[in-house]
């Protein structure tokens, strides 16, 4: 595995060092503001299906896909209405959101009908994501210190001991109403307010 001291380093030279591994069906592993996440190629289907072989998946969803922008996510979530409503309001909030997965996806669902989708609020990961994304994730225990909680990766993007700040919660638009059923930093209360109808599934 390759180490690449992100803060030792140009962003675009990291972001190329990671590019090369992506491009060729390999495994990163890169921090955000949740965390250091597991990642590959959302087109490498095999390799999209390992990370989720070997990596905890969340209670509220098993597929989780991160990309640079708003618009982008958009792009991908263009056969739901709620989606373009929910996805102008709520943003910049700390939110992933739930759509149908994408049928060109379909070898990267893990056994789900749906996917996550979030733009992530770090300038590094955003600058990586707009240069490979998007990109399959799931979080791993690695905290930029214990080696031993590193996945097998091919390039390993460290930035030192990254404090989760702004663990996205989780607004699930594949119904007829949105519903939020992971509260973490965007609570209910903010994220109905900037919405409008949110239903609450946080207790079901």
């Amino acid at each position: 595995m390759r180490v690449v001291d992100v803060r030792r380093s140009r962003v675009e030279d990291a972001v190329e060092e990671a590019a090369r591994a992506i491009f060729r069906g390999g495994r990163i592993v890169y921090a955000d503001e949740t965390g250091y996440l597991l990642a590959c190629d959302v087109l490498q289907n095999e390799t999209a299906e390992s990370i989720y072989r070997d990596a905890p998946r969340s209670g509220a969803h098993d597929v989780a896909v991160c990309v640079a922008t708003a618009a982008e996510l958009l792009e991908y979530a263009y056969e739901n209405q709620l989606a373009a409503v929910a996805v102008r309001r709520l943003l910049p909030e700390p939110v992933a959101f739930v759509i149908p997965c994408p049928s060109f996806w379909t070898r990267v669902r893990a056994g789900s009908r749906n996917v996550a989708l979030r733009v992530p609020a770090d300038p590094f990961a955003r600058a990586l994501l707009d240069r490979c994304g998007p990109l399959v994730v799931c979080a791993t225990q690695y905290d930029g210190f214990d080696l031993e909680g590193l996945p097998v990766a091919d390039v390993l993007l460290e930035r030192g001991e990254v404090v989760p700040r702004l663990e996205a919660s989780v607004v699930d638009l594949t119904g007829e109403r949105a519903r939020l059923v992971v509260e973490a930093s965007a609570s209910y209360d903010r994220l109905a307010a900037r919405f409008g109808t949110l239903e609450d599934m946080r207790s079901l």
